[in-house]
């Protein structure tokens, strides 16, 4: 754990130093977010933070290589852990010269096609559902590759289309890396293998430049990930999910009958970005049925939505932090201890979160004053 939490330090470093590049080379490129009718921001604020995080995961990657437990481990995990760095330079790339030149989406896509096609065919992917009992429901290759492009893709654009708010997408990946370490930590320990797992060492970075990146850019932010961020750190995620069936043999992971650890390895990250994925599905049905194209922008985002019921900005970022934390962490928690006491536990955090987003903006909407009172009616006669 000491090592993990060392490549989490790392990266957080390494990431909060460089943003400090990474603006000025926005400044110098043009890369600059103007201030449009969807956006929340009143002023231009400069792009690439993309940058910063993938000098922070690589710091950590490199870092990793030379700690005596991790330098240990199987060289599939650095071999593994390298090609998701390669991957996500490429998506990071694509979204450098978003950025700056602002490329069309069919382009974009085809980029991310092709880094998660990378992944495929260096072996990361699905292999099996682990259904428990030391049985396993095998993938044939086509069905492997197919179902690991679409997650991969699927989460890039998750996180694409929640990064609207300052802070919002790197807490919301930052949350969900750190359940996802716990899960393939924990995991591996109730299962007596080894605990060096490439899950853990890619989520444990991710964390870690999330963390760093987040004083630049929370509320009022100094600068923005931009596409060559939210691509990079959504393949991370989902690339550290596809690692683990290729770690593992199916019969080695046991949930003790558990559904959830039977489909969480798939599931993940989709379930820890439960809330942008939400809010990717409703965009798509919402511009499908409007006659627009799926990718067309529009001011209707659940974070569009939470500001206009009375949240503030920072408050706003809060909520959906929370609402990922509970399911990012409730997924896990009931995968690994699943039992009354967690069920219920769980259910008291949903009930406050309810209140928190629905009832507290009633209570006070910042900037609406209170009702003015009426005048004393005038004494009779």
């Amino acid at each position: 754990m000491r090592e993990y939490l060392l490549v989490f330090l790392v990266a957080a470093v390494v990431s909060y130093l460089l943003t400090v590049i990474a603006r000025e080379i926005a400044l110098r490129t043009g890369a600059v977010a103007q201030v449009r009718d969807r956006d929340v921001h009143t002023e231009p604020i400069p792009y690439l933070g993309g940058i910063a995080m993938l000098g922070g995961l690589t710091a950590a990657y490199v870092v990793a290589r030379e700690l005596p437990f991790l330098s240990r481990s199987e060289g599939f995990v650095f071999r593994d852990a390298g090609v998701v760095l390669l991957a996500g330079a490429l998506v990071c790339a694509v979204g450098v010269l978003d950025d700056i030149f602002d490329i069309d989406a069919l382009t974009k896509l085809g980029g991310q096609v092709l880094a998660a096609a990378l992944l495929v065919v260096f072996g990361l992917r699905f292999y099996y559902f682990p259904i428990g009992d030391g049985e396993q429901f095998i993938l044939d290759n086509a069905q492997g590759a197919l179902l690991s492009v679409l997650v991969v893709i699927a989460t890039i654009n998750a996180v694409n289309f929640v990064d609207g708010l300052d802070g919002l997408a790197a807490g919301v990946v930052g949350i969900g890396a750190v359940a996802y370490f716990l899960f393939c930590y924990f995991q591996a320990s109730q299962n007596n293998l080894t605990l060096a797992t490439t899950g853990a060492l890619l989520s444990a970075g991710l964390a870690g430049a999330c963390a760093g990146f987040l004083p630049h850019n929370f509320h009022p932010a100094r600068l923005f990930m931009g596409d060559s961020g939210s691509m990079l750190i959504g393949l991370v995620l989902s690339a550290s999910a596809l690692t683990l069936s290729g770690q593992f043999a199916g019969h080695e992971i046991d949930g003790g009958g558990s559904i959830l650890v039977a489909v969480l390895p798939v599931l993940l990250p989709v379930s820890l970005l439960m809330v942008p994925v939400a809010d990717l599905v409703l965009a798509v049905v919402r511009r499908t049925r409007a006659g627009r194209s799926p990718f067309a922008p529009d001011k209707q985002h659940l974070h569009h939505r939470l500001l206009e019921i009375g949240h503030s900005q920072r408050r706003a970022v809060y909520i959906m932090w929370m609402w990922a934390a509970l399911v990012a962490g409730g997924s896990v928690l009931v995968s690994l201890y699943g039992g009354d006491t967690t069920w219920v536990g769980l259910g008291v955090l949903f009930v406050f979160a309810v209140v928190m987003t629905f009832v507290v903006p009633k209570l006070h909407r910042p900037g609406v004053p209170a009702p003015a009172l009426a005048p004393p009616a005038d004494p009779p006669g």
